[in-house]
């Protein structure tokens, strides 16, 4: 398995991430994806890359709750960091006006922004979508055919939202803990996302999977989402193991064999 998506970069795992990662790699994760947050998260995640280089990759973005007033300034600084470091998407990028829509304008043109930045470095890109699908597509329609290969991180729309943004081109969705969760509907989502179009993830220390929900999450309890999506989608875990994590590599031009 790859966890596509973790912040074991975080304070919340200072105490204890040499023994995280080596539960993640006892668990069967063969790799993981760092995106960043924010200018200040930088170091922490460069860091945590350089402990481990053969098992972790990293992604430079700043995340739209990030998203300020000086956004301008922060994009001209995070810039140059992604020639200096060596990263294999942007993000995590998009627009979030779940709790706040004050800064949506300026979500919307950060986004553009570092949308222009997988363009021009023809890099993948993680979005972060939340209650904001319609702004996402309106900015990456802007784009036409130019856009390279990205992930809709913790997909949690509708049917119809699926198909819209498989509409659009070379499109995956991130699947995380959320999908065993009791009341959410996102394994309704599996069959018309397609297993060719899923990465797993953790979005770690967030959203831990049933039977650790309420826990701090870790990638080494990427098995449960991958169980889940093999049962709702009537198939094998060495299956949803086997072609999620090609999914992976391929999306992020990871050099290992799967």
């Amino acid at each position: 398995m790859i966890d596509s998506h973790t912040h074991i970069y975080a304070e919340e795992f200072d105490d204890d991430r040499e023994l995280v990662v080596s539960r993640a790699q006892e668990a069967g994760i063969k790799h993981i994806i760092l995106p960043n947050e924010n200018i200040e998260s930088v170091q922490r995640l460069v860091t945590v890359q350089q402990q481990w280089p053969d098992f972790i990759s990293l992604a430079l973005g700043l995340h739209p709750e990030d998203v300020h007033e000086d956004f301008a300034d922060v994009l001209s600084a995070l810039r140059p960091m992604l020639n200096q470091h060596r990263c294999v998407a942007v993000g995590e990028i998009g627009i979030d006006l779940y709790w706040d829509t004050s800064y949506r304008d300026q979500q919307m043109e950060a986004l553009d922004t570092q949308l222009h930045w997988a363009v021009d470095l023809n890099l993948p890109f993680i979005i972060h979508c939340r209650k904001a699908l319609d702004e996402v597509l309106w900015v990456m329609d802007n784009f036409g055919q130019e856009l390279p290969a990205g992930v809709f991180h913790c997909f949690e729309g509708s049917i119809k939202d699926v198909e819209l943004v498989r509409k659009r081109g070379d499109f995956y969705f991130g699947v995380n803990g959320v999908v065993t969760f009791k009341k959410s509907t996102v394994h309704e989502l599996l069959p018309v996302m397609g297993l060719d179009r899923i990465l797993l993830e953790t979005d770690a220390p967030y959203l831990a999977p049933v039977p650790y929900r309420g826990k701090r999450n870790e990638c080494a309890y990427l098995a449960a989402v991958r169980d889940c999506v093999a049962h709702h989608l009537d198939v094998t875990p060495e299956e949803v193991d086997r072609i999620t994590t090609a999914n992976t590599a391929s999306l992020f031009n990871l050099a290992f064999q799967v």
